[in-house]
């Protein structure tokens, strides 16, 4: 097992041991609702950060970036498993997708 299918499969453990009454039934549902937590986890990442110029800078802790980073992680599998990706498919659409990204820097995009 490579270490993307790894990942799904320990994503896939913790969501069976999950009491997911609250969470949506129907396919559409559930990705927004993950979407909302990617974009949570996304912010708690960023509150590592001293992004605030107005601020008196802290020591950046990146013990709890990485956490964060992880946070997310976890719920960007949870939503390639609810739309049937496999690490194959991934694979195959991040090239897909970066192809499209290169060719667009290529031509200032």
């Amino acid at each position: 097992m490579d270490k993307l299918e790894s990942l799904f499969s320990l994503q896939k453990g913790l969501s069976e041991m999950m009491n997911l009454d609250r969470y949506p039934k129907d396919t559409e549902g559930k990705i927004s609702a993950l979407c909302t937590a990617i974009i949570h986890e996304a912010t708690e990442l960023q509150r590592t950060t001293n992004w605030k110029w107005w601020k008196k800078p802290t020591p950046f802790d990146i013990a709890d970036a990485k956490e964060e980073l992880i946070d997310i992680w976890h719920f960007v599998v949870q939503a390639s498993l609810e739309l049937n990706l496999t690490p194959d498919d991934i694979l195959e659409e991040y090239k897909r997708k970066n192809e499209i990204n290169r060719n667009r820097q290529k031509n200032g995009y």
